[in-house]
């Protein structure tokens, strides 16, 4: 009897555990389904080395892209140390020392395996430019004083260099667009889409040396030399884009004030845009070092100059538009200032001032404030009734408007892509049942173990 009772015990556990184990097996493949891991993050940095200061971006994307470009999102800003790296003509290597703390501290924030694959860019604006025809040889030392601290991060370098005032701008446009959703975003029914091609929006940017407009015409860009095409998300996107040298807002002052110097060199100058009782003393020399004064000192040009404000805005507007050659768009729909080609501005306009405010430059404001408005009235051809589609902002979503990020949405098209990987999951439920059975698997057999050695025997 006890023999018999043995064996069955032993046979119903071993039947329970093939059951079990059965049914965990089941459950394991039958309701098991794909699912998506998450994908691995890409990072990029870029500097933008602009004529007053150096900032550093950290940016960062899904590794699977988004019909081929990166859905890219901003991990860090950082304003370098001291000024820009132009005015560090003679003494290259404070412009590269002026780089460190911000290049550490993102690369801080990358991943140590992902720092050989993670693209360096240094792009310079108006300041090089300007530095670069006043003095190639000074320029070459600064870059390669740079280029020497950036090559030597973990990071993947891949070059300092001017950056044309067309890139600039068309970079511009497309960060401004694509912050605002106008390229892609990602629609309520959980997929990226492409908006209508007429929500885009132009953008403009003031810079220190240079300004620069760029915006989709209402037809062909007609002068090659201006248009700009890019093929973001699947689309292709043909624009106009153009920069002005030395009509920044550091250099369009300085080419005021040396204007109303030459109209009264042995002093004292009367300054109609400074505030009434302002009054300074300046060595004229250095009103002549920037390539954007291109006319000589005058013979009886004295030692020192004395400056006085008279607080006049009729007469600052005045000389403001001597800044400008309007006569030689006369008579043409397509033409700007300078003869520069210019179709008319279509849609509406984000604008970035890139120059930091500070309370030194306040006897300037006035100046500033009726220089813009001339160059957006009488120069870009704006008016009263386009006038309101004009957005002032620093940032938008978050992230700060310029070139940078337009230049890295660019870049990932260029990038190797990589696909989610695939994995198999069950249901929580179902998950848990398995667990379930296959505890009562592992119960089972060890019960029939231990009746095969510790049942009792007669």
């Amino acid at each position: 009897m006890g023999v018999a009772q043995e064996e069955q015990t032993f046979t119903a556990l071993l039947g329970v555990a093939a059951v079990a184990g059965l049914t965990t097996l089941i459950l394991l493949l039958v309701e098991a389904t794909s699912v998506l891991l998450p994908t691995t993050t890409k990072f990029g940095v870029v500097l933008d080395a602009g004529s007053s200061h150096t900032s550093l971006f950290l940016y960062q994307w899904p590794a699977d892209k988004e019909n081929n470009t990166g859905v890219v999102s901003q991990a860090l800003a950082c304003r370098a140390q001291g000024r820009g790296i132009s005015s560090y003509a003679a003494n290259p290597l404070g412009a590269a020392e002026s780089l460190r703390d911000c290049l550490e501290e993102a690369v801080a924030h990358i991943p140590q395996a992902q720092h050989r694959e993670t693209p360096l860019f240094l792009g310079a604006t108006a300041g090089m430019r300007l530095l670069s025809q006043k003095n190639s040889s000074q320029a070459a030392e600064v870059f390669d004083a740079v280029s020497q601290v950036l090559a030597q991060s973990p990071l993947d370098f891949r070059g300092a260099e001017i950056l044309s005032g067309r890139d600039e701008g068309a970079y511009g446009w497309i960060t401004a667009n694509y912050l605002l959703g106008r390229l892609v975003k990602y629609s309520a029914v959980g997929k990226w889409i492409r908006p209508v091609e007429e929500a885009l929006v132009g953008a403009l940017d003031l810079g220190g040396a240079s300004t620069q407009i760029s915006f989709v015409p209402e037809g062909p860009v007609l002068d090659a030399r201006s248009q700009a095409t890019f093929r973001l998300y699947g689309t292709t996107h043909s624009l106009y884009a153009h920069s002005h040298l030395c009509f920044g807002r550091d250099q369009a002052l300085l080419r005021l004030l040396v204007g109303l110097v030459q109209g009264n060199p042995t002093g004292p100058v009367r300054h109609p845009c400074y505030h009434s009782g302002y009054r300074a003393t300046l060595a004229p020399g250095v009103l002549y070092e920037s390539p954007c004064v291109r006319d000589p000192p005058s013979p009886g040009l004295s030692q020192n100059l004395t400056v006085e404000g008279t607080g006049n805005p009729a007469a600052c507007v005045a000389a403001i538009r001597t800044l400008f050659n309007f006569s030689s768009c006369v008579g043409r729909a397509d033409c700007a200032f300078d003869g520069v080609y210019q179709p008319p501005v279509r849609g509406p306009f984000y604008v970035e001032d890139s120059y930091p405010g500070q309370g030194l430059w306040l006897r300037d404001y006035c100046a500033s404030g009726l220089y813009v408005l001339t160059l957006l009235l009488d120069g870009f051809g704006f008016s009263q009734e386009t006038w309101v589609s004009i957005k002032f902002r620093t940032q938008a979503d978050g992230t700060d408007l310029g070139w940078t990020l337009g230049y890295m949405l660019n870049l990932t098209g260029l990038l190797p892509s990589e696909a989610p990987a695939q994995w198999r999951a069950q249901h929580p439920g179902v998950w848990v049942a398995g667990v379930v059975f296959a505890v009562l698997t592992l119960v089972a057999i060890l019960g029939a173990f231990a009746v095969q050695l510790f049942w009792p025997q007669d």
